[in-house]
């Protein structure tokens, strides 16, 4: 009988003998959908904690828009930058009071539109957030918003709900497909009662009321006046804040619960 030692390799190169935190095989598996789930919640959360931002004014338009662009696109994109600039300094991005930060501008994190209010807030020195996701084609953020504010996300889900969880307002230029998710889930929540009352702006009523028809909805009995007063519209930077404290952004203190359960 031979009484020798066997060599201990395997076991200590197997894979399950890995820490558990440690094992991206194991991490990256389908049974552990539910904890990176979770950790995308808690990351993003942690760092926004630390910043002290309690609520936002979320901005969503066109990733194609550029600065340079030909047509509207040139005023678009000058316009949510304008915009960035006057919600940062006017509500309460840049002060700090009692720990925390109200309105503070937030994204998608990337170019275009989302670029243009960044660098709004970025132009005055205000933080800013970027809620990038990753994409087929890789998305980098853009240059402008806050590094420790920018993350990034695998799941749109999780994205969506740190976009809305802390939302004071949200701001929409003109997009496309992407733009049009996002504005009709902030709709729902409200028009369902699942998130509190918050201003909803379109950017540009020229384009909104030609991609949709809020009044044929209303017609077709698809929605009530009620569901249908919940945008509103505006056509300068200027429009946009005057819309949004004349229909209820709370600047300087704000009394909502910012852990509402979406």
């Amino acid at each position: 009988m031979d009484d020798s030692k066997p060599s201990n390799s395997a076991r200590l190169d197997s894979p399950s003998y890995r820490l558990a935190a440690m094992d991206q095989d194991f991490l990256l598996g389908d049974s552990m959908r539910g904890v990176r789930f979770l950790l995308e919640y808690a990351k993003a959360e942690e760092h926004l904690r630390t910043w002290g931002v309690r609520s936002t004014i979320v901005v969503f338009g066109s990733a194609r828009v550029r600065e340079n662009g030909s047509g509207k696109h040139r005023f678009w994109y000058e316009q949510a930058r304008k915009f960035g600039a006057i919600a940062s300094q006017r509500g309460g991005a840049m002060t700090v009071t009692s720990g925390t930060r109200d309105n503070v501008i937030a994204t998608g994190g990337g170019p275009g539109i989302m670029e243009a209010a960044n660098r709004g807030a970025f132009d005055v020195g205000a933080p800013s957030i970027g809620f990038n996701i990753t994409l087929p084609h890789e998305q980098e953020p853009n240059a402008y918003s806050t590094p420790d504010l920018t993350f990034r996300f695998h799941y749109f889900a999780m994205r969506k709900m740190h976009l809305a969880m802390r939302a004071n307002a949200l701001v929409v230029f003109p997009g496309g497909f992407g733009t049009l998710d996002e504005l009709f889930e902030i709709l729902t929540l409200r028009q369902t009662g699942k998130a509190p009352p918050l201003p909803i702006v379109l950017f540009d009523k020229a384009y909104w009321q030609s991609v949709i028809k809020f009044e044929a909805l209303l017609e077709h009995g698809m929605v009530s006046e009620k569901d249908r007063e919940l945008a509103h519209f505006a056509d300068s930077a200027e429009e946009v804040w005057s819309a949004l404290i004349e229909n209820g952004l709370v600047v300087q203190t704000l009394e909502r619960d910012s852990e509402q359960d979406f």
